[in-house]
C-alpha cells in the first residue's frame, strides 16, 4: 500500500510540474535515438530495473518528453519505457543530456523537451529511409513541433548490433550518412545538427571497425562524443548508470561548443 500510495504521489507531483512548465516558452527539442544504450540499461539487473535516479537525472519543470500517444508529459526516468518495449529501459544519457543544458543555460533556455525513439538491438539497416524505425522517427520528430518549438539536434547512440559481421561494419559510415541526409530532407531542416556517440561497446568482434567508420565522418554539423573508456556492466555491453550519466554530460557540453551559441 505505501509503495502504491507513494507512486500515486510521484505521478501528482510530475503533473503539477508539467502543468506549471510545458505550457510556457517556446520548446528547444532534442531527438534521441538508437539502440539500448541511448535507450537506458542503467540499474537494470535481469528483467527489473532498480529505481535509483540519480541527482543528475531528477525531473524538473522544464524538461517534457513526448510519450508514444504523441502527447507532451513531465520528463522523467526510464525515459524509454513505453518506446523501447518489450525490454526493461533503466537511465540513458537522455536526462542527464536536458539537466547539464539547463544548469549550463539557465531559465533563460526555456522548455527542453526530449523526444525518446531508441529500440534496443537494432542495426542500422533497420533505420534506413522507409523503414519502420525510422518513419516512426520522422513522424514523431514532426508531431513533436506541431504545436511549436524548434529541434536543435538529434543524439544518436547506436552500432553495438553492426559489430557482429564485417559487411556491417565496413558500411557503418556511408549508412550512417546517408541517415543523416535522409532525415534532414524528411525534416526540411538542411544543417539539422547531429551528435552521435562513438562506440564503447559491442556484440561483435568488430567494434573498432564501427567505431572508425564513426569517427572518419566529416558531414557539416555532425559532431561525435567518444563513449571508450566508460564504465561497462557485467554484460560488457552497457553501460553503467554512472557511466550513462557522464555520457549525458559529455553529450550536453558538445551540443552547448558546438550549437549553443546559434540560440
Amino acid at each position: 500500500m505505501a509503495t502504491v500510495l507513494s507512486a500515486t504521489l510521484f505521478s501528482l507531483l510530475l503533473a503539477t510540474q508539467f502543468n506549471v512548465g510545458a505550457c510556457t516558452g517556446s520548446k528547444n527539442i532534442f531527438i534521441l535515438a538508437g539502440q539500448s544504450n541511448m535507450a537506458g540499461r542503467g540499474g537494470v539487473n535481469g528483467s527489473k530495473w532498480n529505481g535509483n535516479v540519480p541527482p543528475e537525472c531528477q525531473p524538473k519543470s522544464s524538461i517534457v518528453q513526448l510519450s508514444a500517444q504523441l502527447g507532451w508529459e513531465q520528463a522523467h526516468e526510464p525515459l524509454h519505457a513505453d518506446i523501447d518495449v518489450g525490454k526493461t529501459c533503466g537511465v540513458g544519457p537522455g536526462m542527464a543530456f536536458a539537466n547539464e543544458v539547463l544548469r549550463v543555460r539557465g531559465s533563460g533556455f526555456g522548455v527542453l523537451g526530449l523526444v525518446p525513439c531508441a529500440v534496443g538491438g537494432t542495426r542500422i539497416g533497420e533505420w534506413a529511409r522507409g523503414t519502420r524505425l525510422y518513419n516512426e522517427l520522422v513522424r514523431r520528430a514532426t508531431e513533436s513541433v506541431r504545436d511549436g518549438g524548434v529541434i536543435r539536434a538529434v543524439l544518436w547512440y547506436q552500432g553495438e548490433s553492426d559489430t557482429v559481421n564485417r559487411v556491417d561494419a565496413e558500411g557503418y559510415k556511408g549508412n550512417f550518412e546517408r541517415l543523416v541526409m535522409d532525415l534532414r530532407c524528411d525534416l526540411k531542416n538542411p544543417n539539422l545538427p547531429v551528435i552521435q556517440v562513438a562506440l564503447a561497446s559491442g556484440e561483435g568482434q568488430f567494434v573498432d571497425v564501427v567505431r572508425k567508420g564513426q569517427l572518419d565522418v566529416k558531414l557539416g554539423n555532425v559532431k561525435c562524443v567518444d563513449a571508450k573508456g566508460l564504465h561497462l556492466k557485467e554484460d560488457h555491453l552497457h553501460l553503467t548508470t554512472t557511466s550513462e550519466v557522464h555520457l549525458g554530460i559529455k553529450l550536453a557540453r558538445s551540443f552547448l561548443y558546438s550549437f549553443g551559441h546559434h540560440l
